[in-house]
């Protein structure tokens, strides 16, 4: 269980295959930077001492110093109009040259747009917005609306979630990679199991598939505890697990009954990447709080921000956020040409229709290698289990880190949740062509793997 826990929310970055990939691929030059890195940068799990050293990046491809490319299925989830998009990069430019900065106390018209853009493609009735640097501040900022909104200060998240790296924000996320021997986090932050239908705790697998046991928990929970400020939770989990339609309804619902918000955290995948612009629109449930954010950006610059209702607007005596860049009018310029890109691409439509391609063909592979246990997908956000073997669904962590490496020698890039999932979030903008030349990539790494 502690690989497991190590590797919960990626590869780690120190294991001995790591090292034997970089002996193998490296030249002197690339090892000095990485050296030089490693020297000045403090380290930390995942990041730093680092894989490889990057010189460019462009659409779905990074190329290293060697002048490797790589698809990149992976990229943090910023790229959804892929790397160093020129629409993106023209509005940044033309920003620049007009107004580069907005100190606190003022607006700009480009703040302005983006939020009247955000609240009118959000879902339903959220309609104000709140812009800060990031993902973690973001969720920060929704806790505590949460707890000026209600007067309460408990919530219920889930176990093995991923809500920032901050105090606040892993107290209510579920990662002990994050959360053990840091010491005291943020009271009344209670947890419950996800909605993994494959590595269900009530193995329903037993009775026949899903019949949410776990949607039940969560309004027992409310019952009990009687004084919940907010459920907040992915409402797709990016490894991923992809809950029932009725899962998120029956949530609702339940807070609705109990005087409970409900706070979806869609920093990761909102912005296009399920194919629809919202996660939680494949669930027809509009939540009180929208988080949102890594892609907001452009994939060039860091924004996030909260979506919410109207009635929620009742902070004006309290400082929510009070960021410096709040609304820094060169990062709003970055997304609304990102969101503008979208929608003038017809990506979403091109992220279903692709994503469903590749779903068939990760289908096709798990018929012919036992290795897979199972696949899942939603859009471009797809995942491939693998498993020592289906009865007993142990996770198979040697061998996915195995393929990982293995596919990234031909050039594909993806990274690993939970110790075994192979996590595929490529950009928005790849073509059926180019998946097709990934997917016979990852086939092929599968095959390797399951020969040895």
């Amino acid at each position: 269980m502690k690989e497991i826990r190590d590797r919960s929310e990626g590869d780690i970055n120190i294991s001995p295959r790591r090292a034997k990939w970089q002996a193998a691929n490296l030249d002197a030059e690339t090892r000095s930077l990485l050296e030089e890195d490693a020297q000045y940068f403090l380290h930390q799990s995942l990041s730093t001492p680092c894989l490889n050293v990057l010189r460019s990046c462009e659409g779905i491809y990074i190329e290293d110093l060697q002048g490797r490319r790589y698809m990149d299925f992976h990229g943090n989830n910023v790229h959804q109009v892929g790397f160093s998009n020129p629409q993106v990069i023209a509005a940044i430019k033309s920003q620049l040259e007009e107004l580069s900065f907005c100190t606190r106390r003022y607006t700009n018209h480009t703040a302005i747009d983006l939020a009247k853009k955000l609240s009118t493609i959000a879902p339903g009735d959220l309609n104000k917005v709140l812009l800060c640097p990031g993902g973690t501040s973001a969720v920060g900022i929704a806790i505590k609306l949460a707890r000026i909104a209600t007067g309460r200060h408990k919530t219920i998240s889930m176990w093995d979630s991923f809500h920032g790296a901050s105090l606040e924000a892993i107290s209510i996320g579920g990662e002990a990679h994050f959360r053990r021997d840091i010491g005291p986090l943020l009271p009344g932050a209670e947890h419950v199991p996800p909605s993994d239908e494959y590595h269900c705790l009530w193995d329903c697998q037993t009775r026949g598939g899903c019949d949410l046991k776990c949607a039940e928990y969560i309004e027992y929970v409310l019952e009990k505890e009687g004084d919940i400020a907010a459920v907040i939770a992915e409402p797709v989990r990016s490894t991923p697990y992809i809950p029932k339609p009725e899962y998120w309804q029956r949530i609702r619902e339940a807070c609705n009954r109990h005087g409970a918000l409900l706070i979806f955290d869609e920093i990761p995948n909102s912005l296009g990447r399920t194919g629809k612009m919202f996660t939680c629109e494949h669930y027809d449930v509009v939540p009180d709080i929208l988080v949102i954010g890594k892609g907001l950006g452009g994939g060039i610059l860091p924004l996030a921000g909260v979506i919410v209702r109207q009635e929620l607007d009742l902070a004006a005596d309290r400082s929510l956020g009070h960021y410096t860049h709040e609304k820094n009018p060169v990062v709003c310029a970055a997304a609304l040409a990102m969101i503008d890109y979208i929608e003038e691409n017809d990506l979403l439509a091109n992220a279903d229709q692709v994503g469903r391609y590749a779903m068939e063909r990760m289908e096709t592979m798990m018929a012919d290698f036992s290795l897979i246990g199972d696949v899942r997908g939603l859009g471009l956000l797809l995942g491939m289990e693998l498993v020592q073997d289906r009865d007993s669904r142990a996770r198979a962590t040697d061998e996915a880190e195995a393929v990982m490496y293995n596919a990234l020698s031909r050039g594909l890039s993806f990274k690993i949740t939970m110790g075994n999932i192979l996590t595929l979030t490529p950009p928005l903008i790849i073509s059926q062509d180019e998946m097709e030349q990934a997917m016979d990539i990852l086939e092929q790494s599968i095959k390797d793997v399951q020969q040895d």
